[in-house]
């Protein structure tokens, strides 16, 4: 069974920017090295007469046609549109859509 090191958790840490305890470097160590062993059992499996499975379910998609409707149609009045585009936002500031903040 392949055994994944302390040193080598450390350096998948390192690179995902993630702090670790000892305990936790040695836990994740012997958990690693576990899915690992597994892995390792199931490439000995032979699947040459194994038919490919994409979904189990029998379930498939139901597709539309698109269809051009003319619902709605912007106005030459952009103050008429802006109104009528921000009738439709949950929270607005002046002429704008307010939205969370996506920077970090």
């Amino acid at each position: 069974m392949t055994k994944i090191s302390k040193s080598e958790v450390e350096k998948i840490a390192e690179l995902s920017k993630i702090h670790l305890t000892d305990n936790e470097k040695e836990k994740y160590s012997n958990e690693l090295s576990s899915v690992l062993g597994y892995v390792e059992k199931l490439q000995k499996i032979k699947t040459d007469n194994v038919e490919e499975t994409s979904q189990v379910t029998g379930l498939t998609n139901i597709y539309r046609e698109d269809k051009v409707s003319n619902i709605w149609k912007a106005d030459k009045d952009v103050k008429k549109n802006t109104k009528e585009l921000l009738s439709n936002a949950k929270e607005k500031k002046g002429d704008y859509i307010k939205v969370k903040q996506m920077l970090g």
